[in-house]
């Protein structure tokens, strides 16, 4: 994720508001980041009844400033970077417990956290996995000639996908409602899924970064280096008798997780069902363009049009209606 939050985070309460007002405006704010940051996300949010949605836009913000951090040019080093991040959460987890604050996305999350009653030990796993990639290090050391495999393993990068992803399912889950367990374990592997597909779109950004997401145990079995992948991105253009192989393996890892999705849907109250299936559907349609390319995510980056989204939507709000 980029910056665009960091203003946004900083909106501050008139002081002479009464409590209903602040969180009137607290929501309002974190309503305007999701819609101009949550490229995706932001069209399910509005298949959602409107507390829902509101409650899904807090933490949407506040999982956006905590990206941001982790990203910030400006803050040097790893862990000028990781002290911003836990300073954040310290901040979260006070106002969580009563402190009054005059942020309006810190706001906005208590209140969310206290309807919804999600537990705050979800939001420190948040915090978490952002801070895994806080401590990757900056194009300077890992350039993008010579980008860093960050992880040996699918199963760390599992670990990696269940903090940055699966935690945000298991969040999304307790607004949704659910009250059967299972949906716990599906909303995990939806979350998998999602994070599988970005790394695979993100590839060419991700090594220009100087990082590789996919696994190295992955990249050896197709004969893949990572050179080969800042090659790509370079300007050579896309080599897809050496590549293809391996992204299409891990496209099929992705769409076996997807079949959680179809078992999550009708575990979750009824008014959200809607929500999460134009949630599945446009990550699962992204993932097949992605396909229908031929598995070349150099030439551009991979994503659906407005227009698309918004049909989408409008199917969602369809089955919305014929509940």
């Amino acid at each position: 994720m980029c910056c665009e939050l960091r203003e946004k985070s900083s909106f501050r309460m008139p002081p002479q508001s009464t409590s209903q007002v602040q969180l009137t405006h607290a929501y309002a704010a974190c309503r305007a980041v999701a819609r101009s940051a949550a490229k995706n996300f932001y069209y399910s949010f509005l298949a959602l009844p409107q507390e829902k949605r509101n409650a899904l836009c807090a933490v949407y913000a506040f999982m956006r400033h905590a990206d941001d951090l982790s990203d910030d040019p400006s803050l040097a080093g790893s862990e000028t970077r990781l002290a911003k991040l836990d300073a954040w959460l310290q901040q979260a987890l006070r106002t969580c417990d009563g402190a009054t604050t005059d942020d309006a996305v810190l706001m906005a999350l208590a209140d969310t956290q206290q309807r919804f009653k999600i537990p705050v030990a979800l939001f420190e796993k948040l915090v978490r996995g952002t801070a895994m990639d806080a401590k990757v290090p900056s194009p300077a050391v890992a350039g993008p000639s010579d980008p860093l495999v960050l992880y040996r393993t699918f199963a760390e990068l599992y670990d990696y996908c269940y903090h940055v992803a699966s935690v945000v399912g298991l969040v999304c889950i307790r607004i949704f409602g659910y009250h059967d367990a299972a949906a716990e374990a599906l909303a995990e592997q939806c979350g998998v899924a999602f994070q599988l597909t970005n790394i695979l779109r993100d590839v060419k950004e991700d090594a220009g970064l100087g990082r590789i997401y996919v696994p190295a145990e992955d990249m050896e079995r197709f004969g893949v280096s990572a050179r080969q992948l800042a090659g790509c991105n370079s300007g050579n253009g896309f080599q897809p008798v050496s590549l293809k192989p391996l992204f299409k393996f891990e496209a099929q890892r992705a769409r076996e997780f997807y079949a959680a999705g179809e078992k999550l849907i009708p575990l979750i109250d009824a008014d959200s069902r809607p929500a999460l299936w134009v949630l599945l559907e446009i990550y699962q349609r992204l993932l097949k363009r992605i396909t229908e390319r031929d598995y070349d995510v150099f030439s551009e980056r991979v994503t659906l049009g407005t227009p698309e989204k918004l049909w989408v939507l409008s199917r969602g709000l369809l089955r919305r209606l014929a509940q």
